[in-house]
């Protein structure tokens, strides 16, 4: 069987798509990732073959686009970060004197035109290669315009809480088909009813909402290459905190929501030990640190954190994820819809805490950390979570249920929720 995944332009997004594909290879079968050229070299460090015929659609591009419509909209609800343009990253301090509406127009020619080279390059591709399945990342719309265009079936693979069916539209669960590709293809418009399947890697307590017949997975965190430092395996002194942070999130909201200085200056006389894995872009910002932090950098986070009492992080789904299969309680501080509702709905479980950005500040951080520490709940919670995960399929259990589905495009299961196991 042919397997062709898709993914859109940001590791988190496919990370949790790694798993299944080592799956699919050692069941025998062929996997290409259709990816930008700026995600080829992660996907050969993941051991999968990349295609590289996307466009060049950055997602931090992207998200600073949308902070500053939101600011020309006065919807920004961050009043004390300034919107970062797209393309330098500098911070614009005002829009007064800058032409928003020309740049606009000009940021919508440049993704219309990027995309217009994804749809060319993944249609060319699937026509020549002609795969039996296609995966594709919740964002990554050319992997269903390529499934349907050769009538293959197609199956978005989740990354976190936030589903395919979401009503809160500052969500946006799904890519908008602004060059109108589906339609000049003959096929219905891009929209939640197109996706019939999707692989669920949540436990049932924090299930996102969708439409779709759902096949769950277990999650397996997989966080990028890495080393191991000997030291991770040692049960610490004092309760072991990791304070974990993307890069993603000052990239696109600028240096002021990079919270770990904050975190570390409110936890400084903390009964803890912090372990920071850090990019080594941040490590010159953190500036002195206290005796009781531990800087590591590329240590990928599944390896640290079966020591660790707590973890705080941004809310990223990936870092949500990761946590919730180790079983350990989490502190989110989050920016952006998506991150908010991750921090949310984790928070519903009892599995951790959430503070938004602009409510984090040193007390209500200290507060929120030393009581995850002190109540047994959440650590009861964080173990339920994990215990619901390790019931779920392992990634190789689906594969059986995906070649059914190539095979017949018959569902491999009878619905959401129908099992924990393809049939």
């Amino acid at each position: 069987m042919r397997v062709l995944f898709t993914v859109s332009d940001w590791p988190a997004h496919y990370f949790p798509m790694v798993p299944l594909g080592w799956a699919l290879q050692a069941a025998g079968h062929e996997v290409r990732v259709v990816c930008a050229p700026s995600q080829a070299r992660a996907v050969g460090h993941a051991g999968l073959l990349p295609v590289p015929v996307l466009g060049d659609l950055d997602m931090v591009f992207l998200a600073r686009f949308k902070n500053l419509s939101d600011i020309k909209a006065g919807t920004w609800r961050y009043p004390g970060l300034p919107g970062l343009h797209p393309d330098t990253g500098e911070e614009i301090g005002s829009l007064d004197g800058f032409d928003f509406a020309g740049y606009a127009r000009e940021c919508r020619r440049r993704i219309a035109d990027e995309t217009a080279t994804g749809v060319r390059g993944v249609l060319d591709f699937a026509r020549a290669w002609r795969p039996d399945l296609v995966v594709h990342d919740r964002l990554s719309m050319e992997g269903v315009l390529a499934a349907r265009s050769l009538r293959v079936p197609h199956i978005a693979h989740l990354w976190g809480p936030v589903g395919t069916d979401e009503s809160a539209p500052e969500l946006h669960p799904l890519p908008v088909d602004y060059t109108r590709a589906f339609t000049r293809h003959g096929l219905p418009e891009m929209g939640p009813e197109l996706i019939e399947y999707v692989i669920d890697p949540c436990p049932p307590s924090l299930a996102p909402p969708t439409g779709a017949t759902r096949l769950p997975v277990r999650y397996v965190p997989y966080n990028g290459p890495g080393a191991m430092a000997p030291w991770a395996l040692d049960a610490p002194e004092l309760p072991r905190v990791c304070v974990m942070w993307s890069n993603s999130v000052s990239s696109s909201y600028g240096s002021g929501s990079y919270l770990v200085p904050r975190v570390v200056r409110a936890l400084a006389d903390v009964d803890a030990e912090l372990v920071l894995p850090v990019h080594p872009d941040d490590v010159s910002g953190l500036g002195e640190l206290p005796a009781n932090v531990k800087v590591v950098e590329e240590f990928p986070l599944h390896l640290l954190l079966p020591t660790c009492a707590a973890i705080v992080h941004h809310g990223g789904a990936g870092s949500v994820m990761t946590a919730l299969a180790a079983g350990v309680p989490q502190l989110a501080l989050t920016f952006g819809p998506e991150q908010d509702a991750d921090g949310a709905r984790l928070a519903a479980t009892g599995a951790g805490l959430h503070l938004t950005g602009d409510r984090a500040d040193e007390t209500a951080i200290r507060v929120a950390l030393t009581r995850l520490l002190a109540d047994p709940a959440h650590r009861a919670a964080a173990a339920r979570l994990r215990a619901e995960n390790e019931r779920r399929p392992l990634p190789a259990e689906l594969v059986a249920g995906l070649e059914r589905i190539a095979r017949a495009g018959s569902p491999a299961t009878e619905g959401p929720h129908a099992g924990d196991r393809p049939r």
